[in-house]
């Protein structure tokens, strides 16, 4: 679709400095969007195996957790949890990753998980803990991770949207514009040119 606007040489002039930069953006989008679709996939990659390996860990810790509630009365399983004596602080951060403000966990923890006396419990409560501690830091970065491809997957949605809006709308409009321009003026010069040759044979006529 051809843009309404005046067939002179100043918006023709104005109009390819337009295309210029119009392909310019779709080439830097395009870079953008390219990049982004790497580092989505390698994400996700990231996030598959992190949480078969949070899954794993989890499901094993449960299935200690529940022998340990087998073999020990009620009473003695909930004194030995009832003062936990590992404290953990998650402190936030954004981290700038193309133009997108992504968020950062980091998991500090402090004390021991094991706030009982070994006697009286039982060794899958130990086992059941310590998987529970070692999945925490990778639930963190799952999270963490799993939010990244939410926020790229918009980022990549919003990119494609104006990649396409430049290839496919703007850039062919300026283009037929400056077609259609050009040939206008053409057009004029050679009326000009036409008019200027009939004066010239008329002034050689006298």
């Amino acid at each position: 679709m051809h843009l309404s606007v005046n067939p002179n040489r100043m918006e023709l002039l104005r109009l390819r400095k337009r295309l210029f930069l119009a392909r310019r953006g779709h080439k830097l989008l395009k870079d953008k969007q390219e990049e982004l679709m790497k580092r989505f996939l390698s994400l996700s990659e990231e996030s598959k195996k992190l949480r078969e390996g949070v899954e794993e860990k989890l499901r094993a810790a449960y299935n200690n957790f529940l022998s340990a509630r087998g073999v020990m009365p009620g009473e003695m399983l909930e004194e030995a949890l009832l003062c936990p004596g590992r404290e953990a602080t998650v402190i936030t951060e954004v981290v700038p990753v193309m133009n997108l403000r992504l968020p950062h966990f980091e998991l500090v923890e402090e004390g021991d998980i094991f706030c009982y006396g070994l006697v009286g419990t039982s060794g899958n409560l130990d086992i059941a803990l310590s998987l529970f501690s070692e999945a925490l830091p990778s639930m963190m970065r799952l999270a963490e991770v799993e939010q990244w491809i939410e926020l790229m997957a918009e980022e990549i949605e919003r990119t494609r949207r104006r990649v396409n809006a430049l290839e496919y709308i703007l850039i062919p409009n300026l283009e037929e514009t400056i077609r259609s321009i050009g040939m206008k003026l053409s057009e004029r010069e050679r009326g000009n040119l036409t008019r200027l040759m009939k004066v010239k044979e008329m002034v050689s006529g006298r």
